[in-house]
């Protein structure tokens, strides 16, 4: 393969013969064709991996670097690329989508919560883990303070896609899942800031100044982001756009919003971009589940392609001399920085032995350790390669080792039980001229509609249900009509009776029909609402 996919991807491409007019054409249809050729490749291949992944236990992050490695110039692709300023900027863009994708699929009842404990593990958890991961580097390994700084504040950012993949097959403890997903999505923000402090040229500021600087970036990127998503939500929610794939397009638009807005602004945009996708996740917008859809596939492939490209950018015959390096810095995060700073940051919240030990084996490290490694890299940093190829070994090594154990700790742990009943699929989509709103409901398995007659569901004056569609035929319900697990409704509801009908429709299907009496009334802080936002 050292053909044009090699010289598309080469940084020294070969001399092409010169168009017409005697420029010389940067890229021919023949070789785009080719490169369009490869990517499609490497997607499908990645997407297969995804099942042998789910059955061996390891994140698909391996899969995709173990595609990027094999194509790269050690490979049998061959393919020459060394370009970190262009993988920095891919990669944040690639981790923009994911911390959207993130955010919108996080629930704001699993996450309130735990939101002081996981803000508390984002902040001071990280200073631990940096601090004690590079006296590690230092006085372990040998380098130099700046160096083992960087390393320190590089692998202390976790990665909750990681955590997931592994433990999706087991159910966890609310206070646990929200906890990691929480970290996850919140100390990405400090860690870039520590990151390119220690990366800049001069001496390192004083560590109180540096202290003051994270705070205001990111009091400034929490105001961005938040201001966002509220505006973004309440817009998509009082104007109704004239085709439902429009809506996909708008929230991604919105996140990215914040992003820019957050950083442009000198804050931090990934705490930005994060917390809009979180506010506009838990708004209950139209169409909701295609939007769900389009950015989990926009997730995959910013995944797909970001590892990928980190791939490519390592030199494997150049790894040899920081093997052990990276596993004595591993060791120390893994042993010493990463349970440290757990039980030092969750101490006031009393969470128990158990739930600690599991959230200090879980801390599994991805995508932004390996994209941060590469800004000491294009800040010309004394020894940058060294610094990302032990991280590269680092997060490799530590995840093969992490990821198949983590079912393990937990079952051993007894931290496992058994999953809650599916919530209530609910998708709005807006009747702009009659002023109101059609739901589509479906019933999942364990939901106490199941047996609820229509009449039952006492819906708000204004609301009715108009269809039920039952094992693939469709009738006019009767208001003594029976309702079944498995049923998709079809509910008109008008504006001013929308969220009361939603809300009604949630208390029934986990109180049943006695649901208003029983206390189950469908509200934010009740178990059946899946999704509640923030300001109600």
């Amino acid at each position: 393969m050292r053909g044009a996919a090699a010289s598309v991807l080469s940084r020294e491409p070969p001399r092409r013969p010169r168009a017409s007019r005697g420029r010389e054409s940067p890229l021919t249809v023949h070789h785009l064709n080719q490169l369009l050729l490869l990517c499609s490749l490497v997607l499908l291949v990645a997407v297969a991996a995804v099942r042998i992944s789910s059955r061996s236990g390891l994140p698909t992050l391996l899969v995709y670097l173990g595609i990027g490695v094999l194509m790269g110039q050690d490979g049998l692709g061959h393919i020459r690329f060394g370009d970190a300023e262009m993988t920095q900027v891919i990669g944040y863009a690639a981790l923009v989508v994911i911390l959207a994708e993130g955010g919108l699929g996080t629930k704001w009842k699993s996450v309130r919560p735990v939101l002081a404990s996981a803000a508390v593990l984002a902040l001071v958890g990280v200073g631990v883990s940096v601090g004690v991961t590079a006296a590690g580097a230092h006085y372990l390994v040998g380098l130099e303070w700046r160096q083992a700084l960087i390393i320190g504040a590089v692998v202390s950012s976790t990665d909750a896609a990681a955590v997931f993949s592994v433990l999706r097959r087991i159910p966890l403890p609310t206070r646990v899942t929200g906890t990691l997903e929480a970290e996850s999505g919140f100390n990405d923000a400090p860690v870039v800031i520590l990151v390119v402090a220690f990366s800049t040229a001069g001496p390192v500021e004083h560590w109180y100044v540096l202290l003051g600087e994270i705070a205001l970036e990111l009091a400034i990127g929490a105001a961005m982001g938040l201001a966002v998503g509220w505006l973004g939500s309440w817009g998509l929610r009082h104007v109704a756009l004239p085709a439902s794939g429009l809506y996909p397009i708008a929230v991604l638009a919105i996140a990215v919003t914040a992003y820019a807005a957050g950083a442009l602004a000198h804050g931090s945009g990934f705490l930005a971009v994060y917390l809009a996708s979180m506010v506009l996740g838990n708004a209950r917008l139209p169409h909701w589940p295609a939007t769900r859809g389009f950015a989990e596939g926009l997730g995959w492939i910013a995944q797909i392609g970001m590892f990928v490209l980190l791939g490519l950018l390592v030199t494997p015959h150049e790894l040899g001399d920081d093997i052990w390096p990276a596993l004595i810095i591993g060791l120390a995060l893994t042993m010493v920085a990463r349970p440290l700073s757990v039980i030092v940051s969750l101490a006031p919240f009393r969470v128990p032995w158990r739930e600690q030990t599991l959230m200090s084996w879980a801390g599994l490290r991805g995508a932004v350790p390996i994209i941060l490694a590469t800004i000491p890299m294009v800040n010309g940093v004394d020894t940058s390669h060294r610094i990302f190829n032990i991280v590269f070994v680092l997060v490799v090594v530590y995840t093969l080792v992490q990821g198949p154990t983590l079912p393990w700790l937990a079952r051993r742990l007894r931290l496992g039980g058994d999953p809650e009943a599916a919530d209530l699929g609910i998708e709005s989509a807006p009747l702009e001229r009659l002023r109101g709103h059609l739901l589509s409901v479906t019933i999942p398995d364990g939901s106490l509609m199941h047996g609820v007659e229509v009449n039952e569901l006492r819906l708000p004056a204004g609301a009715a249900v108009t269809l039920v569609v039952r094992e693939g035929n469709s009738f006019v319900p009767l208001p003594t009509t029976v309702l079944r697990r498995g049923d998709e409704l079809l509910v008109v509801a008008t504006d001013p009776v929308r969220d009361a009908a939603e809300r009604r429709l949630r208390a029934v299907a986990h109180g049943g029909k006695l649901a208003g009496w029983l206390g189950t009334n469908g509200t934010a802080g009740a178990r059946s609402r899946p999704r509640s936002s923030p300001g109600r």
